[in-house]
């Protein structure tokens, strides 16, 4: 099973002509939209209230699909079950992507229901405190405090699997390294899709041009906004420079056009040479998180059959042992 999991994977399917199509879209739309909202914090308080009138949308989702309400302290969330014979002893805790200022529980469902539907279990996807009003200490506070309350409500930590997209993806691996750091009991597995793992000055070449969606100098901008007053190399802050070594199974996605492949890479290897077994996967000509198109690009649904395989080899795999490493790669200016 360890082998199933620990490798680097390259899909080779044919692009569909879906994928075409939505990557030409997002080219003439998204990446000038991102261009213009990333410029200036008013236009990050304008993108916020426009997240506020989606969770008033009505979803357009499958009839076996119920969404159910939850609060944890400071914020709230949302329970997502696709059927009825989900195992309840179990839950998948879901955060989610949207360079913390932008998107909602509500704009994830494309992603959170699949994942229920192919983990066997009820999904909770956390609505954590998000800029520009909140800082990033803030929504890790909020994450690991929605993982201890699972922990409170009886589940182990081999019952939890945590995952997220883009800032979501960040958030789930700085979860990781907060929890193994307070020895606390880990989780029985991870999935990061197109996480966002550098937040330094460190200038994007890779792909500068190729990504369809997010202009590097625009993810750049939002990186020095978030990091302000904080040590943009703590491990808590930017994840691509923490130490893994006790950590549960990792599968990490990419596109092959991304501007955030290549931190998504280091991250997977950092983790291999501490011990993690990682399943890399990056897809040719896929866009950022592209499995939230999965209603429209059949790439997307072919994603969750592979999620399907790791989270089958991962939970054969025993129960991480929680040590925290001695030296650099403890992080905790941003805890």
């Amino acid at each position: 099973m360890h082998r199933e999991i620990d490798k680097d994977v390259r899909p080779d399917y044919p692009v569909s002509w879906q994928a075409v199509a939505m990557i030409s879209l997002m080219r003439s739309t998204m990446r000038p939209i991102s261009s213009i909202f990333l410029r200036h914090p008013a236009a990050l308080t304008m993108a916020c209230r426009a997240v506020e009138l989606t969770r008033r949308l009505p979803s357009r989702l499958p009839e076996h699909v119920r969404i159910a309400e939850e609060r944890f302290g400071a914020c709230g969330g949302e329970w997502v079950r696709a059927g009825e014979d989900l195992d309840e002893g179990k839950v998948l805790l879901y955060f989610h992507g949207g360079g913390y200022f932008f998107c909602s529980p509500a704009t994830h469902r494309p992603i959170t229901w699949r994942l229920s539907a192919v983990s066997r279990r009820p999904v909770l996807a956390l609505d954590y405190r998000q800029g520009p009003v909140y800082s990033l200490a803030e929504s890790l506070t909020d994450a690991v405090a929605a993982y201890e309350c699972l922990l409170g409500r009886g589940y182990s930590g081999s019952d939890i699997i945590l995952s997220g997209d883009s800032a979501g993806g960040h958030l789930t691996l700085a979860t990781l390294l907060a929890l193994r750091d307070s020895r606390m009991p880990l989780p029985a597995a991870a999935i990061c899709l197109s996480p966002w793992t550098d937040l330094t000055d460190a200038p994007r070449q890779t792909n500068r041009w190729l990504d369809p969606m997010l202009p590097a100098g625009r993810v750049e901008w939002l990186a020095r906004r978030w990091t302000d007053g904080l040590d943009p190399k703590d491990p808590l802050v930017s994840p691509a420079y923490g130490d893994y070594t006790g950590l549960p199974p990792l599968m990490i996605v990419t596109g092959s056009t991304e501007v955030l492949r290549d931190e998504a890479r280091r991250v997977a290897q950092q983790a291999r040479r501490a011990g993690v077994p990682v399943r890399y996967e990056e897809w040719r000509r896929m866009p950022h998180v592209f499995a939230i198109l999965a209603d429209v690009m059949p790439e997307a649904r072919l994603l969750f059959r592979h999620i399907s395989r790791f989270l089958a080899a991962a939970q054969a795999i025993p129960e991480p042992v929680c040590t925290s490493p001695d030296g650099p790669g403890a992080g905790t200016a941003a805890a």
